[in-house]
């Protein structure tokens, strides 16, 4: 068929993830491939199926009298989300997952040497934003979905079943602002190279 441009190759099978945050305003890697700057940490194991990003725009229609469809459309707002299951428990995962919160150390009432900590979530007003960087490998392509500003914003559900592992539910709000893009990728993948 005229035009068409089947390429397997430009199938993306995600065969490794990983999940990046780290304070706003730290140094975002300048590539694909580069190592993470200082500052980031990844959230370490999260379940196979459970990592997606969804960018939801929102448009609205001007209909007219004079016909059947509309006559103008235009995006008022945009929206985007990252959804992920971590596996791993920890209290910089913990921090993430409640949009901040405290972590102290307590002296166990027993006394004895093993540290016991505390976690307090935080207050109504006082969420911390984060950066984020989701990373998508598949064979020698490489994909990194940059957040500058995100903010965890839906309400934490744990599943404390016996029969399987408890997760910790990463849902974060893509935040915007005129001075920096909401998100981008970064990526080595030569399908994304400019054509004249």
């Amino acid at each position: 068929m005229a035009g068409e441009t089947a390429n397997s190759n430009e199938v993306v099978i995600p065969s490794i993830t990983r999940v990046w945050y780290a304070p706003v305003g730290t140094v975002v890697p300048a590539d694909a491939v580069v190592a993470m700057p200082t500052g980031w940490r990844a959230v370490g194991h999260t379940t196979e199926d459970s990592l997606k990003f969804n960018s939801e725009p929102n448009f609205e229609q001007v209909r007219s009298a004079q016909a059947s469809y509309p006559v103008r459309t235009f995006q008022t707002q945009d929206a985007a989300t990252i959804e992920v299951d971590l596996l791993q428990w920890s209290g910089t995962n913990f921090r993430a997952v409640y949009g901040g919160g405290t972590i102290t150390e307590i002296t166990p009432s027993g006394g004895g040497t093993s540290k016991h900590y505390k976690f307090t979530p935080p207050r109504i007003g006082s969420r911390t934003e984060i950066a984020a960087i989701v990373e998508v490998i598949d064979g020698g392509k490489h994909y990194r979905f940059v957040f500058p500003r995100a903010m965890q914003m839906e309400g934490v559900s744990n599943d404390l079943a016996k029969t399987k592992e408890a997760v910790l539910p990463l849902r974060l709000a893509v935040q915007g602002g005129d001075d920096v893009d909401s998100w981008y990728v970064l990526t080595d993948d030569p399908a994304f190279g400019l054509t004249a």
